[in-house]
C-alpha cells in the first residue's frame, strides 16, 4: 500500500467514522494486524523447525546407510546434533527422575 492510498483510506475513514471513533478503529485494526503477524511468524517458525528436523532425519538415514563411516561433513554435523539432543533429553529425564526420588525420600522421612 502506497502513501497516497493510505491517505485516501484515512480520509475515507475520517469521513465515515468521524474524528471521535477513528482513533479507536485505527487501534483495533493495528491490534488485528499485530495478531496476524505474530500468528504468521509462529507458523513460519514451526514450518522451519519441521523442515530442519526432516533434513536431520534424512541425513541420519544416509549415515545409517553408509554404516556411520566415511560421512560427509554435513551429515556428520547432523548426526552430532541429533546425538547432543538425545543426550540433553536423557540428561533432563535422569535429573527429573532423581529429583522425584529425592522428594519421595524426604516425604518418607516426614
Amino acid at each position: 500500500m502506497g502513501m497516497w492510498e493510505l491517505v485516501v483510506v484515512l480520509i475515507v475513514g475520517l469521513v465515515v467514522l468521524g474524528p471521535e471513533r477513528l482513533p479507536v478503529a485505527i487501534r483495533t485494526v493495528s491490534r488485528w494486524i499485530k495478531t496476524i503477524k505474530s500468528l504468521a511468524n509462529s507458523v513460519k517458525a514451526e514450518v522451519n523447525e519441521e523442515l530442519r528436523v526432516h533434513e536431520l532425519h534424512q541425513n541420519l538415514k544416509k549415515a545409517e546407510q553408509q554404516g556411520m563411516q566415511d560421512l560427509n561433513p554435513a551429515i556428520k554435523d547432523s548426526v552430532d546434533e541429533l546425538q547432543k539432543a538425545a543426550d540433553s533429553v536423557t540428561h533432563s529425564y535422569k535429573k527429573t527422575a532423581s529429583d522425584l526420588t529425592k522428594k519421595a525420600n524426604i516425604d518418607e522421612q516426614k
